[in-house]
């Protein structure tokens, strides 16, 4: 067995299979652990990949994508961001995951030194480490807003030099959202610095205020990554994109013809009319928004202290004043109550064990239930 293979595991995953094999067993669960859409596509996305299948051939496509698809990905930048984006910059991944490792494969040799935001999405320092890469870790604090800062970049890289950073923001695990004028003090001095910023946007659209900025507003050297798993609702099509620099196409393309010879054909059809459902997208985030505004009304009176997410569909809870081991705490919560939340541990290996992820993407009934339970419990 290789060394790549002993990495941490994806502890969210972990709780995902133990509360289903109990629903398996009968047990009533309410899913608050897992980063995914209670909703189905919309309706136009499955009436496409339908008709797809329909006497047509279901076969290999370009590399980096059908040309309409990507063409159309461009046109969303220009309506949402006003951004002028080539299509020929797009490359189509199998998730914004399959996008993350083309995205280190290409930037990064053995032995580089990435920084990643603690707390953060724990797949990304896994990916890397099974590459070979070092991962350094930005510590983020309540106070900043969890936010990563150029200031907090340049003094990173100055005590030892950065080859890239990977930020999100949105953020998973705290809904934290980089305000503009952040993002652009981090495009510019990653620019400036030579290091490669990789911007993961797959939680925009889900925002309860502001709307996310993209990292293309203010760096032609950027590489972004989104995905039609989250806003979109399409999390097991297995679909999402790059926006990559021009001198990154082609090694992009190379590597995605051996890894995954394409995308697969039918998530593909389904992407490409999904931007036309945006009646039906903002109707989910509405619930998403309704479900927020029920926990942030709740939780304070069971005890739990956190700050209010301005996007993605995540509370990160801070759980001390009932334990010091999250993952302890988790597991007892779902035995005792049927309610399957994520372990702080997961997203911060040095401070997560005060905390806990919560994640409002279900129906309200859920919400409503999983405060009810955790009442009960708690008092």
């Amino acid at each position: 067995m290789s060394l790549r293979s002993n990495v941490a595991p994806f502890m969210a995953l972990d709780v995902l299979a133990s509360a289903t094999r109990r629903e398996r067993e009968g047990q009533d669960i309410v899913h608050l652990e897992i980063g995914e859409p209670g909703a189905p596509p919309p309706r136009v996305v499955r009436e496409a990949a339908i008709a797809a299948l329909d006497g047509r051939r279901v076969g290999y496509t370009e590399a980096l994508g059908r040309p309409s698809l990507r063409a159309r990905i461009a046109r969303h930048y220009r309506d949402t961001h006003g951004v002028a984006v080539p299509p020929e910059r797009i490359a189509v991944t199998t998730g914004s995951s399959g996008g993350f490792a083309l995205a280190f494969l290409t930037l990064f040799d053995v032995g580089a030194r990435v920084a990643v935001a603690a707390p953060g999405y724990p797949a990304y320092r896994n990916i890397l480490e099974a590459f070979g890469i070092e991962t350094v870790t930005i510590e983020t604090a309540r106070a900043s807003c969890f936010t990563v800062t150029a200031e907090m970049i340049e003094a990173e890289h100055c005590k030892n030099k950065l080859d890239g950073i990977l930020l999100m923001s949105p953020a998973n695990p705290t809904g934290a959202m980089m305000r503009r004028e952040v993002l652009r003090g981090v495009c510019e001095t990653c620019d400036r610095l030579g290091i490669a910023f990789i911007s993961d946007e797959v939680y925009h659209g889900l925002t309860y205020g502001e709307a996310a900025a993209t990292a293309l507003e203010f760096s032609a050297q950027a590489v972004v990554a989104n995905s039609f798993s989250k806003y979109f609702c399409m999390t097991g099509w297995r679909i999402g994109w790059l926006v990559l620099p021009e001198p990154l196409i082609r090694p992009i393309e190379r590597l995605q013809q051996s890894l995954s010879i394409s995308v697969p054909f039918l998530s593909q059809i389904g992407a490409e009319v999904v931007f036309d459902a945006q009646e039906e997208l903002q109707a989910v985030l509405a619930g998403y928004a309704k479900n927020r505004e029920i926990l942030l009304n709740e939780l304070p009176g069971i005890g739990f202290d956190f700050l209010p997410a301005d996007g993605a569909f995540y509370l990160y809870v801070d759980i001390s004043r009932f334990s010091d081991d999250s993952a302890d705490f988790c597991a007892k919560l779902l035995d005792a109550t049927g309610v399957g939340t994520t372990p702080g541990a997961d997203f911060d290996r040095l401070r997560g064990k005060s905390a806990m992820r919560l994640s409002f993407a279900g129906p309200e009934n859920d919400i409503v239930a999983a405060i009810r339970r955790l009442t009960a419990w708690l008092r």
